[in-house]
Parts: structure tokens; C-alpha cells; sequence
């Protein structure tokens, strides 16, 4: 059982501290960094109200790419077995002529 890593996170001018797996934490920071930058354009694009605003903002816009990712994998996936199935089909065929 490995150790767990106390950190501290900043976002939208608060600190949150995390007990976390050491694996996480590269993650964690990425994840911080990405939604304080997104922050700070939609406040400089957008006239804003409040934070909460903005951080509404921000989780819509990462869970939509998330969503949007999960709609172009299954889109994929659902052409791979096309392919896959019309190859299997074409092998049965060769296999039943001979």
C-alpha cells in the first residue's frame, strides 16, 4: 500500500487540500491548471457575475468534451465492427466456395 500525498490546489481563489495517491497528482495539477486558465478567458471574454458562473462555465465546457469524445469513440467502434463483420462475412464466403 503505497503512501498517500498531501496537496494543496488552487482554484477560483480557493484552496482545496487533498490527501491523494502520489499517482494522481500530475493529473490533479493538470486538472487545476486547465480549469484556472479556462476560468480566466471565460472572465476576460464574458461579462461574468460571479465565480460560480465561471466554474459552471468550466464544467460544462470539460464534461461536454468528454461527452463529445465518448459519441466519436462509440461512432468508431460501430464502424470497426461494420468492417470487422463484412471481412468475417467475406471469409465464410471464400471458405464456403472451396
Amino acid at each position: 500500500m503505497s503512501e498517500k500525498l498531501k496537496i494543496k490546489l488552487s482554484i477560483a481563489d480557493r484552496v482545496y487540500p487533498l490527501t491523494i495517491d502520489p499517482s494522481q497528482e500530475e493529473g490533479l495539477r493538470k486538472a487545476a491548471k486547465n480549469i484556472e486558465h479556462l476560468a480566466k478567458k471565460f472572465e476576460q471574454n464574458y461579462a461574468v457575475r460571479d465565480k460560480q458562473d465561471v466554474l459552471a462555465m468550466c464544467a460544462l465546457q470539460f464534461a461536454s468534451k468528454i461527452e463529445q469524445k465518448g459519441i466519436e469513440q462509440t461512432e468508431g467502434t460501430k464502424k470497426a465492427e461494420e468492417r470487422l463483420k463484412a471481412l468475417a462475412d467475406l471469409v465464410d464466403s471464400q471458405l464456403a466456395t472451396k
